[in-house]
């Protein structure tokens, strides 16, 4: 009985509100003001707002409530798992085996890795001196090396 004698206050006011604002030739304006005062008044009449008063009193609501809560967040947490590990196990899986089928040519008997690039026998490194006397050449060995 309250929250009907609310709403309709609150829709009166509203309508007050949308009038004043008419007043100044702001009907598009005034005419969503009045929209929205009008949505209280249509709550109390189609019989929501005692519904959602039968429901914020009932305890049974709320444990419901809670659990649907506790659905949502194991749903969400479930879903961020899963698109943090990138995708589900079976998507895993076959796109492991498709890298490992896309390694070697079908008709190659070893693995395809392309001609190297750098000659397979290193150079023979040159000898280090060990006298302290000559500090430089290895750093000009170095240099030579680069080919600064």
């Amino acid at each position: 009985m309250i929250a009907e004698t609310v709403c309709s206050a609150v829709s009166a006011a509203g309508l007050g509100i949308a009038v004043v604002t008419a007043y100044r030739k702001r009907y598009l304006a005034a005419a969503r003001i009045a929209a929205y005062s009008l949505v209280p008044v249509g709550l109390v009449m189609t019989g929501v707002v005692g519904w959602l008063a039968d429901t914020a009193f009932s305890p049974t609501a709320w444990a419901g409530f809670g659990v649907l809560g506790a659905a949502w967040a194991l749903f969400a947490t479930t879903r961020a798992v899963e698109r943090r590990r990138g995708g589900t196990r079976a998507e895993r899986k076959a796109a492991a085996r498709s890298a490992r089928n896309d390694a070697v040519a079908p008709t190659a008997s070893a693995p395809s890795l392309g001609p190297a690039t750098r000659p397979a026998t290193r150079p023979a490194a040159a000898p280090r001196s060990t006298g302290s006397g000559d500090d430089f050449s290895d750093i000009e060995a170095i240099l030579k090396k680069h080919g600064i």
